[in-house]
């Protein structure tokens, strides 16, 4: 049940806030920022997508199941995949 907690934004990430890892990326007009969580002595790979869409900023957060001995390599991770989901997806992952 923790992992649905965290994966919807319940305890276990600071509260709910997502504390971000490193530096945010852009990319095609989207920024990407990570967010890996500790999760059973390893950091999942997880973030947050968004795009600033008629006046309003749109967001899509995202988890995978892979998991990283640091922070900063599960949000190398992270950024890889929000730029593959943006490539497949576009902007549909708001609607």
């Amino acid at each position: 049940m923790s992992f649905l907690k965290r994966l919807f934004g319940g305890a276990g990430q600071g509260g709910g806030t997502a504390e971000v890892v490193g530096t945010p990326a852009e990319h095609k007009g989207f920024t990407i920022r990570a967010t890996p969580f500790p999760q059973d002595g390893q950091y999942q790979t997880c973030g947050i997508i968004s795009k600033e869409i008629d006046g309003a900023v749109k967001e899509h957060k995202f988890i995978r199941a892979d998991r990283f001995p640091s922070a900063d390599l599960a949000a190398d991770q992270a950024l890889r995949k929000g730029k593959q989901i943006i490539d497949e997806q576009g902007e549909t992952i708001f609607g």
